[in-house]
């Protein structure tokens, strides 16, 4: 299931060894002291671009889209930018001109944030993508063009260390990082924030004014709340971020192998398949049923199932399959006891026997970095709609049966379905204000898709993927309002539908279920960052009234 990049900004260059970033000059690392405002310092001399793309150019069509190929738009200019000061001057001009600028590193956003008509200048940090070690800070820099395959990678080849990041390695840092970043290893070390220690992000003043500003983790940082709003406060709100700076909380010491949380060295993954005609309807609840009460048991900080990361994928029936994936970092203590329990526990009194089963062990990194890995269709077929909620326990009956009768309704069709994902575990250790992410005591996340390839098909699937999420959440207006259930959403995976009345008459503002009492907080840090609400979309933080 991918993780998305929902336009907020990355900065670029190359790969570094032990005390520089290349690609970045020191001084341009290091220049901007903890809480110090300003723009950033001296050029990089290799720095690309600027480039400037208009309609006419030969490069503007291959630009305008992003991975969603519903979402087309029409900006008078594409800027694509290689550094802070270039994105500085970026933001200056849209500004002074009075234009609509929205910004785009990796481009995985579900919905049309950066394609919106309404946006007149795109700016794309896809250059900006340096990973390194950035030893003035104690911490690992990432521009965030880099994508998450490129993070992996440098993380694990220079220092052996990574960060607890989503499993598309396709997908950009700049807007998987602000919105809070989770995957596979997040039971074991939380989500990506949860090591954020610090941003570097261009904002607008009252006056017009475009500038660099760092923000870091330290409380006493007066910038203190702009670094809070970017540990889950999501992409496009506050202004483009140029730089994460990663390093885990309370770690000391200057060893940058032991900075972030070490690289996993193999992974045991068990996948098994059934034939949907083997499943009945009380054998395929009991599987989803059990896959929540396994996770309601055995997501507390710390414990050994912390290792377990899971996966039920139930496609619509017309695929012919419903999947459970399971992996663990394979050196683990009991690490195949682990998996062989987890897989007992959720087909315990199903009567079913996999029609295909696979078990293997393989190198960690490979399978992060896989190209493809957990994207939404392929080359062609890349049109989706992605719904989402948090779980905090499992799904009620009613829900169950909404599910059931959904996936096997003649309109679904093979590229529809949901996904139950494993959550929980460390995340549960950081308290629902100490970030931007409030939702730390659920347990999994609920995922509800339908993809395929042609534009004459968008109504079809939208309104098969929105009856189904509508009928999911029937006793909450139409969406995941928070309870003893269901704990609202993921802002990476951004719905506009909870922004509009005819799909959510809960009552609750979609920011609400993104943010719940989290909210007010963003709203003050918009207020002071952004005043004149430059950075904005149609789930963004919205100033205080």
């Amino acid at each position: 299931m991918p993780e998305v990049d929902n336009g907020t900004t990355a900065d670029g260059g190359g790969v570094s060894r032990r005390g520089l970033l290349v690609g970045a000059s020191a001084v341009a690392v290091g220049a901007l002291g903890v809480g110090t405002a300003g723009v950033a310092a001296a050029e990089p001399d290799a720095a690309f671009g600027p480039v400037t793309v208009r309609p006419g150019d030969s490069r503007y069509d291959n630009l305008l889209r992003g991975n969603n190929f519903r979402f087309v738009g029409q900006p008078d200019e594409i800027r694509v930018v290689g550094s802070t000061g270039q994105v500085v001057r970026a933001v200056s001009e849209a500004v002074r001109s009075g234009r609509r600028v929205a910004v785009r590193s990796g481009g995985h956003c579900f919905e049309n944030f950066t394609a919106d008509p309404a946006v007149r200048v795109l700016l794309d940090l896809s250059p900006m993508n340096a990973v390194g070690y950035d030893a003035g800070r104690r911490a690992f820099a990432v521009q965030p063009g880099a994508t998450l395959g490129h993070v992996y990678r440098t993380l694990h080849n220079g220092w052996g260390v990574t960060i607890p990041g989503g499993s598309c390695p396709e997908v950009g840092a700049g807007g998987h990082f602000a919105g809070g970043g989770y995957g596979p290893l997040s039971r074991r070390h939380g989500s990506v924030v949860d090591h954020l220690h610090g941003v570097e992000v261009v904002v607008v003043d009252r006056d017009g004014t475009a500038r660099a500003v760092v923000a870091t983790r330290d409380p006493a940082d007066p910038n203190h709340d702009l670094w809070w709003a970017h540990t889950g406060g999501g992409g496009g709100s506050f202004g483009v971020v140029t730089r994460y700076w990663l390093r885990s909380p309370d770690v000391t010491g200057t060893d940058p192998t032991r900075l972030l949380p070490a690289a996993p060295r193999r992974m045991l993954q068990h996948v098994l398949f059934w034939a949907w005609d083997q499943l009945t309807e009380q054998s395929f609840t009991a599987l989803l049923r059990n896959f929540g009460t396994w996770h309601e048991r055995n997501s507390a900080p710390g414990t050994p199932q912390a290792a377990v990361y899971g996966i039920l994928q139930a496609s619509h029936r017309s695929a012919g399959t419903v999947m459970l994936a399971v992996q663990v970092d394979a050196d683990v203590p009991d690490a195949d006891t682990l998996v062989a329990d987890f897989v007992a526990a959720v087909t315990a009194g199903t009567g079913l026997a996999p029609a295909f089963e696979d078990r293997r062990t393989l190198p960690w990194l490979h399978r992060m970095t896989w190209p493809g890995s957990g994207e939404p269709g392929d080359v062609v077929v890349r049109r989706y709609k992605i719904k989402a909620g948090y779980l905090r326990r499992s799904f009620t009956e009613a829900q169950l049966a909404a599910v059931h009768r959904n996936l096997t309704n003649p309109t679904g069709s093979p590229n529809a379905g949901m996904l139950l994902i494993g959550y929980g575990g460390q995340v549960g250790a950081v308290a629902p204000g100490a970030t931007a992410i409030a939702q730390r005591d659920v347990v999994m996340k609920a995922v509800y898709q339908s993809v395929w390839a042609e534009e004459a098909d968008d109504a079809a699937n939208l309104a098969w993927v929105r009856d189904l999420y509508r009928d999911v959440y029937s006793a909450t207006g139409g969406v995941p309002v928070p309870g003893d259930v269901d704990d609202g959403s993921y802002v990476n995976y951004p719905d506009v539908d909870l922004a509009n009345p005819a799909w959510n008459t809960s009552g609750v503002s979609a920011q609400r279920l993104y943010f719940k009492d989290n909210y007010p907080r963003l709203q003050r840090v918009k207020a002071r960052w952004d005043p004149r609400d430059v950075f904005r979309h149609a789930l963004s933080v919205r100033p205080p009234s």
